[in-house]
């Protein structure tokens, strides 16, 4: 393995010229490898960074999103709660979440996402394993706080890692298949709780404790992976467990480093502290509000739907166990769903126009829902058809944002606020979307499917607008280019008409 480098600039003393400033570095920086070069360079990268990070949050997905099928077992009675009881249980874990976020965020920040990360890795996966002791109300309050806590800055230090170690259009990409990891875990642990839950009476305890027991003890081994494994950065190319072991060469740093830099000479000025300017850039840019409203407004909805599925399921009598399998297949099938607009997304440069067909396809799914939901049993085919349709749509519009947003941003502390602002939008979304479906409007939630329609119609009215802001500038930019080519050539026929008059 090699160790860490610099980038290559002159050297002061025997170029007689004073180093470059760190922000003038790309300045200075110029392409010496070949293609294949980078392309090996790169696909390591790949195969470190993405799996890891992945990882990562598959852990996590699994960790918040098994309480769901916990529900279908015993939990209620054992612990004994109400369903409006633990609604609040789900918004102290999205409060935990949202009030440590930016704090969790500058601490990445300072200490680096390496050491960082894993760290958070073993303290909500021991938060997830100590759920199986729940036995109150308080308990079950206490501990969803502290996962909201220990999850806080996970996804937008994940988010900002990527955009530290790809160039602008390669984070895009890579943004979905972080992202993956969190679509993965959502499927998996409905079809892993279908397996788990069936442990019910292993040692004289519930499916329900095994399901918290088993998961978070996954997640703390996933910890000791991500800290062998996860380098830090490229000023420290090292992972936190083996400190002096890099993962790459100097070639490759090199390599990695330049192109990131010539693609973004922004990322080159990177401090040990997020300063008082960037967070007034960011909290007065209209544009990065309006994308944190339209996640704000896209997963309310979601997270709602998401935890009620498998009790939804449930209700069209397809029996406990085999409702928590079908409650995945949705899940599944959006995976191929999200990589397809993400593809469409990346090649056809479409970031607006696919962030509002996804939410399109998401209210359609709560139209099927309010429509079908009232049909007996007899026709529970078609209500369950309505279960995968909204599973199938309902989340990637989120990440999809967060890859618009990341473009619209100016410089790396912005991105890194902006990240922040947006996953707290996302999790306020749960505080307000843990509320909407409620026990008095069971078993139909006539209710909770109206009141989501008319949200996410209200995140795609401001996805429109942003799309025609972008398209509005872009207009713009492309004139002001043409308007200087047309002044650069006029100028160049004015000389050459005052060469050939000298000529004369």
């Amino acid at each position: 393995m090699g160790s860490s480098t610099d980038l290559k600039v002159a050297d002061p003393e025997k170029s007689g010229f004073p180093a470059p400033a760190e922000d003038q570095r790309a300045l200075n920086l110029r392409i010496d490898w070949t293609k294949d070069e980078e392309r090996r360079a790169k696909r390591k990268l790949d195969l470190i960074i993405m799996p890891l990070l992945t990882l990562g949050f598959f852990c996590l997905q699994l960790d918040r999103g098994n309480i769901s099928n916990a529900i279908t077992d015993t939990l209620f009675e054992d612990v004994h709660i109400t369903q409006n009881q633990f609604n609040v249980g789900q918004q102290m874990l999205s409060l935990g979440i949202v009030l440590f976020e930016i704090p969790s965020n500058m601490i990445l920040y300072r200490v680096g996402p390496g050491k960082w990360l894993t760290l958070q890795l073993f303290l909500f996966g021991t938060v997830a394993t100590f759920q199986a002791f729940m036995n109150s109300y308080g308990s079950f309050i206490a501990t969803r706080l502290l996962l909201g806590i220990t999850e806080s800055g996970f996804i937008p230090g994940g988010l900002w890692t990527l955009s530290t170690w790809y160039t602008r259009s390669e984070t895009a990409k890579r943004v979905m298949i972080f992202y993956f990891g969190n679509q993965f875990g959502q499927a998996s642990s409905k079809l892993l709780a279908t397996g788990i839950l069936a442990m019910e009476n292993v040692g004289g305890k519930p499916g329900w404790f095994w399901l918290f027991a088993l998961m978070g003890a996954f997640t703390i081994f996933s910890g000791f992976i991500l800290g062998f494994c996860l380098p830090d950065s490229f000023r420290n190319p090292c992972s936190t467990f083996l400190p002096g072991k890099s993962w790459f060469t100097d070639r490759e740093l090199h390599i990695l480093q330049t192109r990131v830099l010539l693609d973004d000479p922004a990322k080159g000025k990177k401090k040990r502290k997020i300063d008082i300017g960037a967070f007034k850039r960011a909290f007065t840019n209209w544009r990065i509000w309006v994308h944190v409203f339209i996640s704000l407004l896209n997963n309310g909805p979601q997270r709602a739907f998401d935890t009620y599925a498998p009790s939804i399921v449930t209700s069209f009598e397809f029996g406990k166990l085999r409702s928590n399998a079908m409650a995945s297949v949705g899940l599944f099938l959006q995976l191929p769903t999200s990589f397809a607009f993400s593809w469409i997304s990346d090649h056809f440069d479409l970031r607006g126009e696919t962030v509002i067909a996804g939410l399109f396809c998401h209210l359609v799914g709560y139209i099927f829902n309010r429509s079908f939901t009232t049909f007996g049993n007899d026709r529970r085919g078609a209500k369950y058809f309505g279960v995968i349709w909204t599973q199938m749509f309902g989340t990637f519009s989120h990440p999809l944002n967060i890859t618009w947003l990341s473009l619209t941003c100016e410089d790396s502390e912005v991105r890194a606020l902006a990240m922040a602002m947006i996953i707290m939008g996302a999790n306020i979304a749960g505080i307000y979307g843990a509320q909407i479906f409620r026990s008095e409007d069971k078993p139909l939630y006539l209710r909770g499917f109206s009141i989501n329609l008319a949200i996410i119609s209200t995140a795609i009215f401001l996805a429109i607008v942003r799309t025609v802001d972008d398209l509005i500038r872009g207009k713009r930019r492309k004139n002001k280019d043409l308007d200087g080519s047309s002044s650069d050539n006029a100028q160049t026929i004015e000389v050459d008409e005052e060469l050939k008059g000298a000529h004369r």
